[in-house]
């Protein structure tokens, strides 16, 4: 084949199709991006601003205006959807983009739920009581709490940095807690392997532990006291609706509440069974995410 001829064949090649991550910015959606991208994937990487994401095709998206919503599916033939944050009816703005991306070509589309949610619950629960007949190929992640809301930007977290606390009404119940980056890992799986999942994969870490745990090996890996303090549901609902719609800090607290009650005391295989590896315990997290890290002053 002569140099133009290679050329021209390069020229006409066909693009291959995207893979559209809501959320590339966030927690779950950067970490999915990495994975991706790693392997040789395309990714369309959807924040609000278009914010750069290494490796990958930075695209607006927002929830709340369908006028992003053509340029972002474009290409793509797969999506993986973080819903809108503190929004207590996301099924509201996600049902009408699903209905846009699948007729524009999206043939696959994971969602990131919760453990705590199920299917035609409240919230993303509708979505993923629609998934299934929205798409032929399709998963529901519903990953238990991250690990990353004691060590990131979470409320959790900036108590912890600020007072040395953790403030729950989850008394002594036991949780699964989980690595973002492990829910990540399940993602791109559920997005790239031949065949899609088609049903819910529970996610948690090796090991259920209370915010006592969480607390005593904070404490270890940090060096600065971290004490568990444990509110009523009232409390805590009142403290979270300072900051997210009431009915939304009413069902964040009804959930501490079923921790306390035992709900979340489980763990599952999913993350191996999926990735071919274990997944990681909260020290280890921990030890990754906060030991570097210069410990905090008092000083303005």
């Amino acid at each position: 084949m002569t140099a133009t001829a290679t050329a021209r064949t390069a020229r006409t090649a066909p693009t291959a199709p995207a893979t559209l991550v809501i959320g590339a910015t966030g927690t779950t959606g950067s970490r999915t991006t990495a994975h991706l991208v790693a392997a040789g994937r395309r990714v369309k990487a959807g924040s609000r601003r278009a914010a750069p994401v290494p490796g990958a095709e930075p695209v607006r998206f927002d929830w709340y205006d369908p006028t992003c919503f053509g340029d972002a599916v474009a290409g793509a033939d797969r999506v993986y959807l973080v819903p809108p944050v503190g929004d207590p009816d996301p099924a509201a703005v996600m049902l009408p983009f699903l209905d846009r991306a699948r007729a524009a070509g999206v043939r696959r589309a994971v969602l990131l739920s919760s453990s705590a949610i199920t299917e035609g619950g409240p919230a993303v629960g509708q979505v993923h009581r629609a998934l299934p007949g929205l798409f032929d190929e399709w998963a529901v992640l519903r990953p238990s709490w991250f690990m990353q809301n004691f060590t990131g930007t979470h409320a959790h977290a900036d108590s912890i940095r600020a007072d040395g606390v953790i403030l729950t009404a989850a008394g002594t119940g036991r949780v699964g807690f989980v690595d973002a980056d492990d829910i990540a890992a399940v993602a791109a799986h559920a997005l790239t392997d031949d065949r899609a999942p088609d049903g819910d994969l529970v996610l948690t870490g090796p090991e259920a532990l209370s915010h006592d745990d969480i607390a005593a090996t904070l404490t270890e890996v940090t060096g600065r006291p971290v004490a568990h303090h444990r509110l009523t549901y009232e409390a805590l609902r009142d403290r979270l609706a300072a900051a997210v719609p009431p009915e939304f800090a009413a069902m964040l607290a009804g959930m501490d509440r079923a921790i306390a009650d035992g709900a979340e005391d489980r763990t599952t295989d999913t993350v191996l069974r999926l990735t071919g590896r274990p997944p990681r315990d909260f020290r280890t997290v921990a030890a990754r995410e906060l030991s570097a890290r210069p410990a905090p002053t008092d000083a303005p």
